[in-house]
């Protein structure tokens, strides 16, 4: 089945620092531009950031910019993202997805492959 795995969430103070970790299982992530998405409860699904295929280009979200970096490591078939800074207003789950290409002013891409996610709680 393919899927991404998603890990390293947890409890962290505000100011504190994480790293998720969104592992491919059942396909190759090189073929891929790859979108970090958080959802909080009663809130809509937000794009956090996205790392493209081709030349590993990246984008954020403005409430993430300075604070989070996204990479990948195609031998490890693997993307993380570094969250430094974290704010009680970060809390959500977060989980990956697959894509072509990421998400901009044209067409929305269609998400070939999902994430279960990962939880993320930032509180004193």
């Amino acid at each position: 089945q393919e899927q991404f795995v998603e890990a390293g969430g947890g409890l962290v103070q505000p100011g504190g620092s994480l790293r998720l970790s969104c592992a491919a299982s059942g396909f190759t992530v090189d073929y891929y531009a790859v979108t970090w998405f958080r959802q909080a409860p009663g809130k809509e699904r937000e794009g956090v950031s996205c790392i493209t295929i081709t030349d590993s280009s990246t984008n954020y979200a403005d409430s993430v910019k300075g604070r989070f970096s996204i990479s990948r490591d195609n031998a490890k078939n693997t993307v993380y993202l570094q969250m430094n800074s974290l704010k009680p207003e970060d809390t959500a789950v977060y989980y990956c997805a697959a894509s072509y290409y990421c998400s901009g002013p044209g067409p929305a891409p269609a998400y070939e492959y999902w994430g279960q996610g990962t939880q993320v709680t930032v509180s004193s």
